[in-house]
């Protein structure tokens, strides 16, 4: 009995990994989109932060992407082309807003405190629930089609698991590599103390960097989505011209390749999301909201220590 329970546990963490292996993409870009969401907060609530949004990808993935994923894979597997294609839009859109801040234009909705933490804390779960679902469908796009219901369950929640923790544990460890710094460059041993110093001065960089690694994964995977999945419902010129660029450069080799799939996804999905912001803001002036472009408001979480 405990022979066959460890053989099914043992198949489980192994097609587990095998697929979870071919998301790996995303959730290195779900791991340098997420730092974005804490910056501007004091240090004593930067990981509460984290672990707030850590629990509401929990929730994404086991209340939500699992159970729909399976229902709609068994009875309606057409509609998960108009979702991914929706969440990728809603990815651009995210994207090309903070590709606006960065020229100092920013929506205008600076709330404070619990209300701004609460803010900050919500968006990342919302875009945690379509980079999830992303990581979620390659997943289960890669496990053998013969697998039952149960043992498919029993995968897709080792892998929600296991990219919540490694995501999460990746972003806990970076915004608080600053204070670890803090710590190192009180240390009376004067190598331990100079390395903690050049840590502290180094993290506005990093954090710069960082913000714009996310931002242009959020473009990217927001405009490989919407291209990949348009294709999947009957517009397949976006879909094919991708593939031309990227059989034009595979010559020069596959890291090439990949970089022109990946510049062309991106520059789609900015264009993409500056055409929703658009629409949003027009709307909003339509409805007789008033809505207008300000400075951004954030700082990077390293200014504030």
């Amino acid at each position: 009995m405990s022979v066959g329970l460890l053989a099914v546990v043992d198949d489980i963490l192994s097609a587990a990994l095998k697929a979870s292996a071919k998301a790996a993409g995303v959730v290195i870009d779900d791991a340098a989109v997420t730092p974005q969401y804490v910056q501007g907060l004091t240090p004593a609530r930067e990981l509460p932060v984290v672990g707030k949004i850590a629990l509401g990808s929990l929730v994404n993935k086991f209340l939500i992407i699992i159970p729909i994923a399976l229902a709609l894979t068994a009875f309606a597997p057409w509609v998960l082309p108009y979702l991914l294609i929706i969440g990728g839009t809603y990815l651009c859109f995210e994207g090309a807003e903070k590709v606006l801040e960065w020229f100092g234009f920013g929506h205008g909705h600076a709330d404070e405190g619990d209300r701004d933490e609460n803010r900050l804390v919500w968006g990342a779960i919302r875009t945690d629930l379509i980079l999830s679902t992303e990581i979620m469908l390659i997943s289960l796009a890669n496990l053998d089609a013969g697998m039952g219901i149960w043992q498919t369950l029993g995968v897709l929640a080792v892998i929600a698991a296991l990219m919540t923790g490694v995501v999460y544990g990746a972003v806990a460890l970076l915004v608080k590599i600053d204070d670890i710094g803090l710590t190192m460059a009180k240390n009376p041993v004067r190598r331990v103390r100079h390395t903690g110093t050049r840590i502290v001065r180094s993290m506005p960089g990093v954090f710069r960097v960082i913000s714009v690694i996310g931002t242009v994964a959020m473009l990217w995977v927001g405009g490989h989505l919407v291209i990949a999945n348009v294709g999947e419902v009957g517009w397949t010129w976006a879909a094919d011209l991708l593939h031309g660029v990227h059989d034009l450069l595979a010559p020069a080799g596959g890291v090439i390749a990949w970089v022109g799939e990946t510049a062309i996804s991106a520059v789609a999905g900015l264009i993409l999301g500056l055409i929703v912001v658009g629409i949003v803001l027009g709307a909003g002036r339509m409805l007789g909201k008033r809505v207008t472009l300000e400075e951004g408001h954030r700082k990077p979480a390293a200014a504030q220590h």
